[in-house]
């Protein structure tokens, strides 16, 4: 895929999103004592398989990165990325 869509941060409304073929995923979180705890992550069936999950994630990881927040992602999907992203590792908060 070549044309990727933007994706757009609401720091208001605590979410990621992009618009596709009509059709918006987003990836919600929530601030709590300087952690980004990502909720959930969506995306419709319409454009799935496109990876655009994980532009969601990266997103709000790089985000949390430049705000230097740490990240818990609540989402089993973040969590499953985060896995595969160990470059990433040095942001998940320790419980």
């Amino acid at each position: 895929m070549t044309d990727l869509p933007a994706i757009h941060h609401d720091p208001t409304g605590q979410r990621f999103r992009l618009r596709l073929d009509g059709q918006e995923a987003a990836l919600t979180y929530a601030l709590r004592a300087g952690r980004m705890v990502i909720e959930h992550t969506v995306v419709p069936e319409a454009i799935g398989g496109r990876g655009l999950a994980g532009r969601l994630v990266q997103a709000a990881f790089d985000q949390a990165r430049a705000e230097g927040w740490r990240v818990v992602p609540e989402c089993s999907y973040a969590r499953v990325w985060a896995g595969r992203h160990p470059q990433y590792a040095d942001l998940l908060a320790a419980d």
